[in-house]
């Protein structure tokens, strides 16, 4: 009976993997599960239909980023688009007010890197897997602003976007770190989403639904304890370090 028991779980591991592992995060790159965020795929409406004005108007902003390449608006977007080493430090420094890498602002640089994930991955994949929408450079066959991003774009889906998750979502909490500074850091983390349109990487509709789904990943790490002491260790570095108000 016994061994018959262990042979049928072994089997339902090999079955039903996904389960656990749509539950379980790595506590070094996560602070939530995926059933900590709000279901993407149930509260979002759909992407827009082709046929619809709100899909003319994703033509439109196409063609509106488009005009923006190649010019230091367009570049600014080819350097959003980059989230790897450095990328912290890269986009939202300056509208901050300080210098944020590892090195100089350690608290708050965890802070941001460890959430970064509950933003972009969590909050945006039930959706981005239930419509698996085809990016703008697909639809149309044209080259993005980043071809070398391509390859892996076209495995995943645009609907929501989860670099502008990642940007809203940074940016409503580094506002939260630094008040003072609140309207630049909310200007970049705005501008930080259209960077997708300009690239060609998103429709503006993605990029619309993923300052939302940002949004309702940082309500949910507000209720994370783990994320609260950080943000608690975050504020102290700012107030000692930088003279932030907060």
């Amino acid at each position: 009976m016994k061994k018959s028991l262990l042979c049928m779980a072994l089997a339902m591991s090999f079955l039903f993997p996904a389960v656990a592992q749509d539950h379980a995060t790595d506590p070094g790159r996560y602070y939530l599960m995926l059933t900590d965020v709000v279901d993407s795929e149930e509260f979002l409406p759909a992407p827009p239909d082709t046929l619809s004005a709100h899909y003319a108007y994703d033509r439109e902003q196409y063609e509106w980023g488009k005009s923006m390449r190649g010019t230091e608006r367009g570049a600014r977007a080819v350097t959003d688009a980059n989230l790897g080493d450095g990328w912290l430090d890269r986009d939202f420094s300056e509208a901050f007010g300080a210098v944020l890498t590892p090195e100089n602002a350690p608290q708050i640089y965890k802070l941001i890197n460890t959430m970064r994930e509950d933003a972009g991955d969590l909050a945006t994949r039930t959706a981005k897997n239930h419509y698996m929408r085809p990016r703008p450079f697909m639809v149309f066959h044209e080259q993005s602003a980043t071809p070398a991003d391509e390859p892996s774009l076209r495995k995943n889906g645009s609907y929501p976007s989860g670099h502008t998750s990642i940007g809203w979502a940074t940016a409503l909490v580094l506002s939260e770190i630094n008040p003072a500074r609140k309207q630049q850091i909310m200007q970049r983390g705005y501008d930080f989403g259209q960077s997708r349109v300009i690239c060609g990487a998103h429709y503006q509709s993605d990029v619309d639904a993923g300052r939302v789904v940002g949004a309702a990943a940082v309500a949910a790490l507000h209720a994370n304890k783990d994320f609260q002491k950080q943000l608690a260790k975050a504020k102290k570095e700012a107030r000692k370090k930088f003279k932030m108000e907060n």
